[in-house]
């Protein structure tokens, strides 16, 4: 990281105690460009001292701009620079390789850079992982300064930071605070004060996951599983999205918790004719319907804050509609079940709208829809390892003669329902390193795709260690289920042995 400047400087007080709202990003910001061009409109702002924050996001990365609107000088190398730390974990502690802070490589303003606390102000130094993480630093004027002036902007993957747009028991959010430096005038600025040492004064940033879904691509009633139109599955209950979509699945199954997000125009037009009550029902596999019971949390804004409200039947099974004016976490959220107790197979959710308790169903306000519901994770093994005709048993001690000796495998990966997304056979060694031996992944060419059992690999030949060390040999598997807001599952087993090079 750059060198701190303890003679110049200054802390920056918390000027609110309330959240900083991320806005959705409706394409992703290509942060090459400059922060005027557009993509920045309709960010979530933070003042500070020496400028302003802008925040948005989409599925996979934060968006954030520091329009230091402070900073006139457009001095080179990396004597101006920034840090920039998240609390990983939200635990509002700093948490020894776990927390995050990024800075610059030394000499490359356009290179981000990724440490680790190991304590209050201590950390690893920079980290060699591929990211998908970057910065780019620009001079020039904003809708904040017409004065030229210094623009760190940033895109952090998801990923790093541990959020996901899929928790279903709270909103996005994350903590982070900063520092930034300049030359010409001379500063150095931390927002909170002392952010680096003491976690609790970080600033909560609350993502957004409210994107504008195309309308012709939402369904009549129901408009979208999660961040999926229901437009986008299919009669088996099975969603299909295009590659440049927020969340691109391919013959998903779905699982885990679901939330049912009604179409904005319909659900409005619902409420300015008092039709505010509706039931939903759930029919399984080969059954009979009945009432979909749940309770749920959703967080409305209320100008300041993300204020619980929960939602939950009446004793007759109706739910009372939120109104769709109020800026929830999750807008026109229906329903959120959970739907890790229910086997696998298509069930049919029924929602049907009612002006009043007990009243005959509305006009075009019901909707039956179809999901393969699927929560099992695939079955996965090393069914055997061979060395010529003996089988190799767990924690060996095995030498390999010269070419072509080595290993035969036989490898299971295999889902009975057919939704299996990727199956890998690797081998760990050394101080990680890493070799891959076999993967396969879906394409929709492979329909509802069951893997493989006892498979052999090679199939011809056999493998050889690059080197003699301690192995462990690991088969992973992936579903292809998804939740709505991406996929989720994967399960691995590994066995581990010796293997000598003669």
């Amino acid at each position: 990281m750059a060198k701190v400047v303890k003679s110049l400087s200054i802390t920056t007080p918390i000027l609110f105690a309330f959240p900083f709202k991320s806005e959705w990003a409706q394409t992703p910001i290509d942060i090459n460009k400059p922060l005027s061009s557009g993509d920045w409109e309709d960010a979530g702002t933070l003042k500070f001292s020496r400028g302003v924050v802008l925040a948005k996001n989409d599925a996979n990365f934060l968006y954030l701009a520091l329009d230091l609107t402070e900073d006139h000088g457009n001095d080179a190398g990396t004597n101006d620079y920034f840090w920039l730390s998240f609390d990983v974990n939200r635990d509002r502690a700093i948490t020894a390789n776990k927390d995050v802070n990024y800075g610059l490589y030394p000499g490359q303003p356009n290179k981000l850079g990724k440490q680790f606390y190991l304590g209050p102000a201590t950390w690893t130094g920079l980290q060699p992982d591929p990211s998908l993480s970057e910065v780019r630093q620009e001079f020039g004027a904003s809708s904040n300064s017409s004065s030229s002036h210094r623009i760190w902007k940033f895109q952090i993957d998801l990923k790093e930071i541990n959020v996901a747009l899929s928790w279903p028991l709270s909103t996005p959010y994350t903590y982070f605070g900063f520092r930034v430096r300049s030359s010409n005038p001379a500063f150095t600025t931390d927002f909170p004060g002392n952010f680096y040492k003491d976690f609790t004064k970080l600033r909560q940033l609350i993502l957004s996951r409210k994107p504008v879904i195309p309308p012709a691509d939402l369904g009549p009633l129901v408009g979208s599983v999660g961040l999926i139109p229901t437009t986008k599955i299919n009669a088996s209950g099975r969603a299909t999205t295009d590659a440049g979509y927020f969340v691109f699945v391919q013959n998903a199954a779905f699982g885990g918790t679901l939330n049912l997000i009604g179409n904005r125009t319909k659900i409005q037009q619902l409420w300015d004719n008092s039709i505010k009550k509706y039931k939903v029902e759930i029919t399984p596999p080969g059954g009979s319907a009945q009432k979909l019971i749940s309770n749920w949390s959703n967080y409305r804004w209320n100008g300041t804050t993300y204020v619980l409200e929960t939602f939950a039947p009446s004793a007759l099974g109706f739910y009372e509609l939120a109104n769709p004016g109020n800026d929830y976490s999750i807008d026109d959220l229906l329903i959120q079940f959970p739907t890790s107790a229910l086997l696998p197979g298509l069930y049919q959710i029924k929602v049907t709208f009612y002006k009043r308790v007990l009243a005959v169903e509305v006009p075009d306000a019901t909707q039956t829809l179809g999901l393969y519901i699927d929560n099992h994770l695939p079955a996965i093994n090393i069914d055997s390892i061979k060395h010529g005709a003996s089988e190799v048993s767990a924690c060996a001690i095995e030498t390999i003669g010269a070419a072509p000796d080595g290993l035969k495998f036989k490898v299971t990966g295999h889902d009975p329902e057919g939704n299996l997304r990727q199956a890998s056979f690797a081998a760990t060694y050394g101080s990680g390193l890493s070799t891959g031996i076999y993967s396969e992944a879906y394409d929709l060419s492979k329909g509802n795709w069951q893997g493989f059992i006892a498979k052999t690999i090679p199939e011809s030949g056999n493998w050889r260690p690059p080197q003699s060390c301690a192995y462990s040999f690991i088969v992973t598997a992936w579903a292809r289920t998804t939740n709505g807001y991406g996929y989720i599952g994967h399960i691995s087993t590994h066995r581990n042995l010796t293997l000598l090079l003669g």
